[in-house]
């Protein structure tokens, strides 16, 4: 890779948004899985709020069907404005200000039929185009005392280019759970990537470092997905398509310190907000007290 194309900015970031949430069924029979609120925030604002921080420009979220309200939420509502002005509520007009990207910013594209990540990826790459990108899994919701993942991703992007992925540790025995990567030397403030496996069994992983769902990928990702056989689960996977790059492009990885919250999971979602209300001076003490009297029940 040139030193050019090694220092091309990140400017887009994909968001796939285009799941069932079937998990927490019936709740999402109407609302988007997505927009389930941890504490008073839906989950894809916290992607979207990371990205930001990162300083991400352009925001593409690939969505599917009943998920309009997604793009909604990134709206203006005159209404709610009118009224929150004629009520004095500055700071929650505040709020709605700094939790909107700006007019142009966001792109909103169709996956039709549900085909995997890999798939998902692809549906953004007119968007994308010939650039470098990040890409967030919104359910994956990120919690650190030092900085936004992405944040972090960034800055070793800057110092080795390629393609870079967050990845963090888990419990020896859990490795079967995720997709698995292998270390090789350090660089900057990240290390080499020399392979990914896909769920290995305990025991046979590379490490247990796994990947968590803040990705920065080159653009020739999407020729690969576009002739990408479908792999586990009948579903064009991502990570079939980076072993791929790997042949011709160097993949970089950094260790995120911090708590993954997978809110694609009921304990995971619960997890979120517990943790996150705790941490807030509005809610931590009233939380904090609720929690200790059910526990002397």
């Amino acid at each position: 890779m040139s030193a050019k194309s090694k220092n091309r900015p990140v400017r887009k970031a994909v968001f796939p948004v285009a799941g069932l949430g079937t998990r927490f069924l019936p709740a999402t029979k109407s609302v988007p899985k997505e927009m389930l609120t941890i504490v008073d925030m839906p989950v894809i604002q916290y992607a979207v709020n990371e990205a930001r921080e990162a300083g991400i420009e352009h925001f593409v979220f690939v969505t599917g069907r009943n998920k309009a309200v997604i793009e909604d939420h990134f709206d203006v509502q005159p209404e709610l404005r009118q009224t929150l002005r004629a009520r004095d509520k500055s700071d929650m007009l505040d709020l709605l200000a700094n939790s909107q990207p700006e007019a142009g910013r966001t792109s909103f594209t169709r996956q039709q039929d549900p085909l995997g990540l890999g798939h998902a990826v692809w549906c953004a790459r007119d968007i994308v185009g010939d650039e470098p990108f990040a890409l967030l899994l919104p359910d994956m919701v990120m919690q650190s005392d030092k900085g936004g993942c992405l944040a972090s991703l960034m800055q070793v992007y800057n110092q080795t280019g390629g393609n870079v992925i967050a990845v963090e540790e888990c419990a020896p025995e859990e490795v079967s759970s995720y997709g698995i990567v292998e270390l090789g030397k350090t660089v900057g403030s990240g290390f080499e990537i020399t392979d990914m496996v896909e769920k290995p069994k305990v025991g046979e992983a590379p490490s247990n470092l796994y990947i968590n769902g803040r990705y920065i990928l080159q653009p020739e990702i999407f020729a690969l997905l576009e002739n990408q056989k479908t792999g586990a689960g009948g579903e064009i996977q991502l990570t079939d398509a980076m072993l791929r790059l790997a042949n011709d492009q160097p993949f970089f990885g950094f260790t995120f310190e911090g708590d993954t919250f997978d809110c694609g999971s009921k304990e995971g979602f619960i997890a979120a907000n517990v943790s996150f209300a705790l941490r807030r001076e509005d809610t931590g003490p009233i939380v904090r007290k609720i929690i200790e009297d059910m526990l002397d029940r």
